[in-house]
């Protein structure tokens, strides 16, 4: 129904005023993953502004000018005052995206009551290729009234009420998820079902997520494409080194191999990646005159990365990448059926994993080289891979407890390698840097970062005690043996 037609149809049984026709081009944004969704609120872009909206009531939570210049994306540095306040922490380094477009035509019309005045508004709206819209407001005081017109719509009307916000109605006409395309597993599997069919729904998943990244990452629309994409791949290698014993031995070496080389090829982009998110908050650390000497470094950052990105992109394009992910789909499928359960083969992967973990762990001690907590930390990525593939396979009393201690021995192992991975990145940047305050600033820095690296090293005992606890080993003995 057009506008016209609308407006006379309500006129035939209300007594209305009709303000004028307005004409309009909305564009909403939201990231890749679809944060401002589960934040619950939609992001509008038209008449020149932003304006952010509570997706439940359609409420304006906040509006400011939108850039000079049309952007494809919009970074959180491109948002303005209060917008950007409300949605910083929402969409961290990720780029929001047109997600629609809509043309809408509305028109607000006044109904009356006996004594001529205004009791529900109406806003009536037509999009072009989505259906019209209207939804009623009563005005303080006549929400009687606004009982009687919502009856009128939906049963003498048979006008549907607005229930879906319009972002997803349109976004829903292109046949995409209005909630983001996640990077989550979010797999069930049957216990029961052999463990070559649930590796291959594992396997498929995965490299779903690496689908989904791929054109993002080429394009280079935020970070965080190659972020997921890389743990996608990551998580593959592991599982191929978990559920081995179920694929032909000489084919899987094959795949083993081939993704090994395309986390190799990331790995310098990633790496760069990571160093420009973080230096802000490291130039936020330094003192307020020697904030501005870490700029030459990050030009410096800027230039390795855009040759960084180059070769990316050039081996990410290669006909060997592309075959060796399509083939490895193929071949996921084509395993032999194992007689073993999935969840026989994954507690008892879940379970050597975690021993081995132990009897790393308790081999440390202050003396220990820094490469067998770096190690450590290898194969605890393996173990929560796992628990993450499987986690359907056991309930949740007994996976969370379990992945939280993980997680408190993961992180504690993660500053410590982090902080020595950033203190041997800027020595080998030095070279490169001639700018005598600027290397004064990395100096500050690189001393932080041996301190924090040797505090880190001093919280390994208690974290890991929590994990290797005799309640925790009765966990996994209990639930994994």
């Amino acid at each position: 129904m057009d506008l016209a037609g609308a407006r006379a149809l309500i006129e035939q049984h209300a007594d209305v005023t009709a303000g004028r026709v307005r004409a309009g081009n909305s564009t909403f944004y939201d990231t890749f993953d679809g944060r401002l969704h589960a934040d619950g609120v939609i992001l509008r872009h038209g008449a020149g502004r932003l304006t952010l909206l509570d997706r439940e009531t359609g409420e304006t939570l906040a509006t400011a000018p939108a850039p000079a210049r049309a952007e494809p994306r919009l970074f959180d540095r491109d948002l303005a005052e209060p917008v950007l306040a409300r949605l910083a922490d929402v969409i961290e380094m990720r780029a929001l995206v047109p997600v629609a477009r809509v043309r809408t035509r509305e028109i607000t019309l006044g109904v009356l009551n006996g004594d001529q005045k205004t009791v529900v508004r109406l806003n009536v709206e037509t999009h072009e290729g989505l259906r019209g819209r209207v939804s009623a407001t009563a005005v303080r005081g006549y929400e009687k009234d606004l009982e009687r017109i919502d009856a009128l719509l939906s049963e003498t009307l048979s006008l549907p009420p607005v229930t879906v916000p319009l972002v997803d109605e349109a976004i829903g006409a292109t046949g995409k998820p209005a909630a983001g395309t996640s990077a989550k597993l979010n797999l069930e599997l049957d216990p029961e079902e052999p463990a070559s069919r649930a590796a291959a729904k594992v396997f498929a998943r995965l490299l779903e997520v690496i689908d989904d990244n791929f054109p993002g990452t080429l394009e280079d629309v935020d970070s965080e494409f190659l972020h997921d994409l890389r743990v996608a791949v990551r998580r593959t290698r592991s599982l191929q080194r978990q559920f081995k014993a179920i694929y032909p031995a000489a084919g899987l070496a094959h795949f083993r191999e081939e993704f090994k080389r395309i986390q190799g090829i990331t790995g310098d982009l990633r790496d760069l990646d990571v160093y420009l998110l973080d230096l802000p908050a490291l130039k936020a650390s330094l003192p307020a005159q020697m904030q501005d000497d870490l700029d030459p470094l990050k030009r410096l950052l800027e230039l390795r990365r855009a040759k960084a990105l180059t070769a990316t992109r050039r081996a990410l394009k290669a006909q060997r990448t592309t075959q060796a992910l399509q083939e490895w789909a193929t071949f996921t499928r084509s395993a032999p059926k194992s007689d073993r359960s999935v969840q026989s083969l994954a507690s008892h992967r879940i379970r050597s994993v975690y021993q081995r973990m132990v009897k790393m762990g308790q081999a440390i001690d202050d003396d220990s080289p820094a490469e067998e907590l770096h190690e450590l930390r290898k194969v605890g990525k393996e173990l929560r891979y796992l628990l993450e593939f499987f986690a359907s396979l056991y309930p949740p009393e007994v996976g969370k407890p379990f992945v939280k201690t993980l997680k408190g021995l993961q992180d504690q192992l993660g500053r410590f390698q982090d902080h020595e991975v950033q203190a041997t990145a800027l020595r080998t940047m030095a070279p490169d840097v001639d700018n005598p305050m600027t290397l004064m600033a990395m100096g500050v820095l690189v001393d932080r970062f041996i301190k924090d690296e040797a505090l880190a090293r001093t919280e390994f005992a208690e974290r890991f005690e929590a994990f290797a606890s005799p309640e925790q080993r009765a966990l996994v003995k209990e639930h994994f043996g």
